[in-house]
């Protein structure tokens, strides 16, 4: 079951959802708008390694905007910092947002009940398109959990995206064992 937006003022008011900044105008019918962050970065090498940790370049998005371009992966995060405690999250990019080319997640649009982050978005583009800092970039839509959770993500020692920082995180997948 989805969240309405009484259920998520509800969930806000209990500390179950946090959203910082949050802005009351963000609030949809069933769902939160977010917004991209100055802050991008895109890796380094030319080829990524999934066993080995891949460093990249972070850099800031101008006032006047950053062209983003077809065949390379940016990274990008959410203005907002979210935490999650009785609900599972999904971030969808918004329908103004696809219109333009831009797709804000390869794979990575379910978070874990008890995530507390910014959100790191995985950018991709049809097309050249200029992107700017505060734009509308995403909306979360909150799901109800059926039964109790016994370790949420934050209590998790296996859980690989719980240092909070304002910055996209590279892919981890590298800590796995394959």
């Amino acid at each position: 079951m989805i969240l309405s937006d009484s259920s998520i003022l509800d969930a806000i008011s209990k500390n179950d959802i946090v959203i910082e900044p949050y802005d009351r105008d963000c609030l949809g019918t069933n769902s939160y708008d977010v917004h991209l962050s100055r802050h991008l970065a895109c890796y380094v090498d030319e080829v990524i390694d999934a066993k080995k940790h891949n460093h990249v370049e972070h850099f800031s998005i101008p006032e006047d905007g950053v062209v983003l371009k077809p065949g390379k992966t940016y990274l990008g995060s959410t203005l907002e910092y979210t935490e999650t405690r009785q609900y599972v999250p999904f971030l969808e990019g918004k329908s103004s947002v696809g219109r333009l080319g831009i797709d804000i997640h390869a794979t990575a649009g379910k978070g874990d009940v008890g995530f507390c982050n910014h959100w790191t978005l995985e950018i991709s583009v049809c097309q050249s398109v200029r992107v700017y800092a505060g734009m509308p970039i995403g909306q979360l839509i909150y799901f109800k959990v059926e039964g109790n959770v016994e370790v949420d993500y934050a209590s998790k020692s296996s859980a690989k995206y719980n240092q909070r920082t304002p910055k996209p995180v590279e892919s981890m997948m590298w800590k796995n064992s394959f």
